[in-house]
């Protein structure tokens, strides 16, 4: 996943003036009756993207409307440049795209939602808990939560590694069915490390980077949270000194040393690259890693199993990442746009889309966790099955920085202040003296 970066006022002014020349592709409707700009996200998964045009123009078609789509590519930030540019110039789509933290950072001047995501929840059941904690502002949806995007970050491991390096049959542990088994039970932090460092000595390390890039913060937003290690709490009082902080270094100031030794300069590529080449026997990734070896390198996707995380003593928490629609409050049609997100976020058109990806999109809603293609999809068939997080499960989503504030939140994911902290303990600096910088970076965002 690319990371998120804040767009200071000299770049949204220098790109304001190209918002609304962004290339469109311009879906004509017979007798079109308006019109409607809709900016969606470039999916890694061509298929699916296909499946999204197909779906606007048949809407379009129907309602006699005529819509521009445009796909917007997460490459160079390119979603972030969009969605500031347009805010500032006050022109662009009618409805965009918004990834995690931007819905937050753009709500004051986004449409309220709360009529759409209200009949959404009443048909398949509430979004989770991070997509409003991102999504509502002030207690009202601002953005629509979109199953498009959408992600959890769990582990995806090689069976035969696991099996044979660390002892662990991760498909007995979790197999095609929605249930908790006994080796579930006993896939905790301290197992997690086990393996690691077995399959460290057999010279196939996990992939998990120590770097400021968005998968790296959201596996150790991860690991920090099974631990209720908290940098920060919900008051915005910072609480790096912790128990619970000292104990989840002390954990980590244990992975770091069987990690890889270009951890430090991971980018959210490097992880596939590993798990594809060959190098690794386990990276927290969406099944895009496996997906692309499904495609180039099929003995290593046939090998693949993904699966969720590690309890530590607080629990289990699966890193997430919300995709978001929302209506800009200067857009030109307001109802077509709010009525096409809502139709798009239907069941039949939902399902159609995460088949077209392979299972990689995630539904936000709790009752549309039952599409056949994660069952069904392969090789090996069942690979992405517990890829969704079922209530069996025990997991919950988890967004690095969780509880604190909102505004502050952002500040520490995208500085990367847990992965750093690592990285300076794989280096030799001590808990003490982590901690204490941690504590410095946050006074300094204060």
């Amino acid at each position: 996943m690319t990371k998120r970066r804040p767009i200071s006022r000299r770049t949204a002014l220098k790109v304001g003036a190209a918002a609304a020349a962004l290339p469109l592709v311009h879906i004509r409707t017979a007798g079109a009756a308006g019109s409607v700009t809709l900016g969606c996200w470039d999916h890694w998964v061509p298929a699916a993207n296909d499946v999204m045009k197909q779906q606007v123009a048949a809407w379009g078609e129907k309602n006699k409307v005529d819509v521009k789509l445009d796909l917007i590519n997460t490459l160079g930030n390119k979603h972030l440049i969009t969605t500031a540019a347009e805010a500032q110039a006050k022109t662009g789509h009618d409805a965009i795209v918004f990834i995690q933290w931007d819905a937050l950072n753009h709500s004051r001047l986004l449409e309220p939602m709360d009529d759409v995501v209200g009949r959404l929840e009443a048909k398949y059941g509430k979004a989770n808990e991070i997509c409003g904690w991102l999504g509502k502002v002030d207690g009202h949806w601002r953005a629509v939560p979109s199953s498009s995007g959408s992600q959890n970050k769990g582990p995806c491991a090689r069976i035969s590694m696991m099996k044979n390096f660390a002892g662990i049959d991760i498909q007995a542990m979790y197999p095609t069915k929605v249930v908790q088994t006994d080796l579930a039970n006993q896939w905790t932090m301290d197992a997690h490390l086990k393996a690691a460092e077995a399959c460290h000595k057999a010279g196939f390390p996990f992939g998990i980077g120590t770097n400021t890039n968005g998968d790296s913060v959201d596996t150790f937003g991860s690991i920090f949270a099974s631990f209720g290690a908290e940098l920060m709490n919900a008051k915005g009082e910072i609480t790096a000194d912790s128990d619970n902080v000292k104990q989840a270094l002390e954990h980590i100031q244990r992975l770091v040393k069987v990690l890889p030794p270009d951890a430090g300069s991971y980018d959210d590529a490097s992880n596939n690259k590993a798990l594809i080449s060959g190098k690794s026997a386990l990276i927290w990734n969406p099944p895009s890693a496996w997906a692309v070896a499904r495609r180039d390198a099929q003995e290593v996707a046939a090998d693949c199993w993904t699966f969720p995380t590690p309890a530590g003593p607080k629990g289990r928490f699966m890193p997430y990442v919300p995709f978001y629609w929302g209506v800009w409050q200067f857009a030109k049609n307001k109802t077509a746009a709010k009525e096409i997100i809502e139709w798009l976020s239907e069941r039949e058109q939902t399902e159609a889309r995460v088949t077209a990806s392979l299972g990689y999109d995630l539904p936000p809603y709790e009752k549309l966790s039952d599409f056949k293609v994660w069952e069904e999809v392969g090789p090996p068939k069942g690979t992405v099955f517990n890829y969704p997080t079922y209530p069996v499960h025990g997991a919950k989503p988890n967004i690095a920085c969780y509880p604190a504030p909102p505004e502050m939140a952002v500040q520490i994911y995208n500085r990367g202040i847990m992965p750093t902290m690592a990285l300076k303990m794989a280096t030799g600096q001590s808990i003490a003296e982590v901690i204490k910088w941690a504590k410095g970076e946050m006074e300094g965002f204060r």
